[in-house]
């Protein structure tokens, strides 16, 4: 024939919008690192244009709705000892598997190698279309502290591993993460393809209406975002605070955020010493209020070894605040020293150390979260450019077709 069919297919596209499924474990209710992810990529996706559908467990929170997307539920239970998740098993759904048949999709985009990545790897054998699977996590960390067992967290690692083998493409957040999956043993490609943040301002309303909700009363703010889980090395976090206290510091401690051992944590603020001066705000759906605690910090206290991105550094840097990170650790990739950002070493003492420069200094935390935002922020709208560019490349190279 005179013409090239791929071509055709091309510009085709050019006028057609994408129909993308994102296939996730975790989602609204609970929006963690992934499910925050998630939302982000289907919401900007739509902005520019394509069709998108988020496809994840149930959760009984009644209707949800005003998504620019379309979410399709599966029904699922609680997950044991971490109930704030949910699980199921998408084929048993009638009514889910009635949607999804309606449902023609061009792509599939798996952020969860479990029963939604699994569900994602059976979608695309069956239709014949590309599937990319983002590495998000450390997951034999999980594995870890769910079986106390190396050998079962071991045997988890290996199915991750196997899961990540049957994508088209394989993506991981950061350069850090992309290590960790080659460590388990993963031999592929890894496209490193970093996390954004929605592309906000600044805003003294929401830095008001913060202060006011959490009774933030006008000393220094360190400030704390993600599970309330001892895996993110809080204690850490909260062992520099009360040393800092006894040096004679003043100042309040805000811990956003909901998880499985908050009650745990609030204990250890007790025992510390610290209850008085440290704010439990619970998991916020307002992004406004987030933004406004984030403004008003003098410092983004985030010393985490488990977290494979750094996007809670971006949206700290979106509103002008610095971070304090470990170094060597992923969050620490996009942090100069000094520069835009502080880092220490995995100990009370030096997380306290860098912590007392900003507060001995709040004109250098200024200058600091002055330069985060100059050189670290990065709006989702520019990372789903780049993700358009590799789902139009896979979409045309498709090898699933054959």
């Amino acid at each position: 024939m005179w013409y090239n069919e791929a071509a055709v297919s091309a510009a085709e596209r050019m006028y057609t919008a994408l129909k993308i499924g994102q296939f996730t474990d975790s989602f609204f209710p609970i929006v963690d690192g992934v499910g925050r992810v998630v939302y982000n990529y289907a919401t900007t996706l739509c902005e520019k244009d394509q069709e998108c559908y988020v496809i994840s467990p149930m959760a009984d929170i009644g209707y949800l709705g005003g998504f620019p997307f379309e979410l399709l539920e599966f029904v699922s239970v609680s997950v044991p000892t971490q109930e704030q998740y949910h699980s199921g098993i998408p084929l048993l759904d009638v009514h889910y598997n009635r949607r999804m048949q309606k449902i023609q999709l061009d792509i599939i985009h798996a952020h969860s190698p479990f029963i939604a990545g699994q569900e994602a790897v059976r979608l695309a054998n069956e239709r014949k279309i590309p599937l990319v699977g983002t590495f998000h996590s450390k997951y034999y960390d999980d594995f870890y502290k769910l079986t106390k067992t190396k050998m079962l967290a071991d045997i988890g690692v290996k199915m991750v591993v196997n899961f990540y083998e049957r994508c088209d493409e394989v993506w991981a957040v950061s350069s850090n993460s992309a290590d960790v999956l080659r460590d388990y043993g993963f031999k592929g490609d890894i496209v490193v393809m970093p996390n954004g943040t929605p592309d906000v301002k600044p805003s003294d309303e929401n830095m008001r209406a913060a202060k006011e909700r959490f009774g933030l009363d006008g000393r220094p703010v360190l400030m704390y975002c993600g599970q309330m889980n001892w895996k993110k090395n809080i204690r850490r976090t909260l062992e520099a605070a009360a040393l800092l206290v006894k040096e004679g510091y003043d100042f309040q401690l805000v811990m956003v955020g909901q998880g499985p051992d908050r009650e745990e944590i609030a204990d250890t603020c007790t025992e510390l010493g610290i209850a008085d001066r440290t704010v439990f705000t619970g998991h916020l759906q307002q992004d406004t209020l987030i933004n406004g605690l984030y403004q008003a910090a003098s410092l983004f206290v985030f010393p985490s070894l488990y977290d494979t991105s750094g996007m809670v550094i971006r949206e700290a840097a979106a509103m002008e605040t610095a971070s304090i990170v470990v170094r060597g650790s992923a969050p620490a990739e996009s942090i100069i020293e000094g520069k835009n950002g502080l880092l220490c070493d995995d100990t009370t003492e030096s997380l306290a150390s860098g912590i007392r420069m900003v507060l001995d200094n709040p004109y250098y935390g200024l200058l600091l979260g002055k330069a985060a935002s100059r050189t670290i922020f990065l709006p989702w709208t520019v990372v789903l450019d780049k993700v358009l560019e590799r789902y139009e490349h896979l979409i045309e190279t498709n090898p699933r077709r054959g």
